[in-house]
């Protein structure tokens, strides 16, 4: 699934230079009265002699800003995920987590989650409130499904990832999350995303790797990553998605995809541990796609009679105008007169413009929506007709081949 002029291909990266995020120590997130709280850092996957991740002894009692910036309270008045089961293929998802707690089934032994990392991208998905935290999942309605797509320690391979999409078709999911980004596919991971797509079941990936928890001088030295593809998301039938922060870019040095379909909130996000009710702060592709699972079921629970690729078609179309279309779960929910074919929709035919916030995160998009609202959509509609129309009749909804 993919849209050509949304592409990042080398030379035209679509982020402003912005301060590095650096998780050398636990950022901050905000308690209810405005005041500083250092979270803990949720990591990806744990070393050898590094101790299962544990309870986080801070609570975030304060609307994140990812929260808010997708203006998720006014999609809750149409739809919460109710009827749809969504599958995260990660490390686990612990079933005593307390804002997740009897609605999660787990696959195997995907219940117990040494790392955290599936646990956290599970609650930004689905996690319910809990008292004195305003902290909430997209779809706190939603059933999950915990697959493994690592080892416990939380290193993925194509085998393991392909085994966890496999095991959630079997237990019929209809949204799938799946949050490592490889290097290399596989003949058996490819076979794995043809299944998911045959069962009508959206298959959702990081477009890149998340950074380690503790960043190395290398990554910090000043080198601009090359946009290459990983895998599942680089992969025919799944919607891609790069993770962008408060102001609507990335950090510095990030990796960069060479396709994404959608860009959500990722960077320095709050979520939810494996154990207790404190929060962790992460950064990464993976929390980004996590939101857009959650966007997934939204849709796929008010609009029942979509299938899977016009569930892509809906989010992608009705997304903030940018050169990667910036995730809105309300104006995916809402929206009427979008056509949805499986195939490529022009950018926000038929959607609702949503304002966010007045917030720091608020004024990059703004000034998308009134560049698409005034002269901007000459040129779109130029470029639309002269290519996009013509790329999208000759290969419909599919990822470009890469290699």
């Amino acid at each position: 699934m993919r849209r050509p002029l949304r592409r990042l291909r080398p030379g035209r990266t679509f982020v402003v230079a912005l301060v590095p995020l650096v998780l050398l120590a636990a950022p901050a997130a905000s308690a209810a009265d405005g005041s500083p709280v250092r979270l803990p850092v949720m990591p990806s996957r744990l070393d050898a002699d590094d101790a299962c991740t544990g309870t986080s002894a801070e609570r975030a009692t304060s609307v994140p800003w990812e929260q808010q910036s997708l203006q998720l309270p006014r999609a809750w008045q149409f739809s919460a995920g109710a009827g749809v089961t969504v599958a995260i293929v990660d490390t686990g998802v612990s079933t005593t987590a307390p804002a997740l707690k009897g609605r999660v089934t787990a696959v195997g032994e995907a219940g117990q989650d040494c790392v955290g990392h599936g646990s956290f991208v599970a609650g930004l998905i689905a996690a319910t409130t809990t008292d004195g935290v305003r902290f909430a999942g997209v779809a706190q309605q939603a059933r999950v499904v915990a697959v493994r797509g690592t080892d416990a320690r939380g290193t993925a391979t194509a085998a393991s990832v392909a085994a966890g999409i496999r095991a959630a078709v079997d237990a019929g999911a209809k949204v799938i999350e799946v949050s490592p980004a490889l290097e290399r596919g596989s003949a058996a991971l490819t076979s794995a995303v043809e299944d998911a797509v045959a069962h009508d079941a959206l298959v959702v990936a990081a477009a890149v790797p998340d950074p380690p928890a503790k960043r190395s001088a290398a990554s910090a030295s000043g080198d601009v990553p090359v946009p290459r593809a990983y895998w599942p998301a680089a992969q025919e039938g799944v919607l891609s998605v790069v993770d962008v922060d408060a102001k609507g870019g990335r950090p510095d040095n990030a990796l960069v995809p060479r396709d994404a379909d959608l860009a959500a909130p990722g960077d320095g996000v709050v979520g939810p541990g494996p154990r207790g009710s404190g929060h962790y702060i992460g950064s990464g592709a993976s929390f980004a796609a996590g939101f857009v699972a959650g966007a997934a079921a939204l849709v796929r629970s008010v609009h029942p009679g979509l299938n899977a690729a016009q569930t892509a078609s809906r989010l992608v179309s009705t997304a903030y105008p940018d050169v990667v279309p910036r995730l809105d779960p309300y104006a995916a929910v809402t929206s009427v007169g979008v056509v949805e074919r499986g195939v490529g929709v022009a950018p926000g035919r038929g959607a609702v413009p949503v304002r966010l916030p007045d917030d720091a995160g608020a004024a990059p998009t703004r000034r998308a929506v009134l560049f698409a609202a005034g002269g901007g959509v000459v040129l779109l509609l130029v470029v639309w007709g002269a290519v996009v129309v013509p790329r999208g009749r000759a290969r419909g909804w599919r990822a470009g081949r890469v290699g």
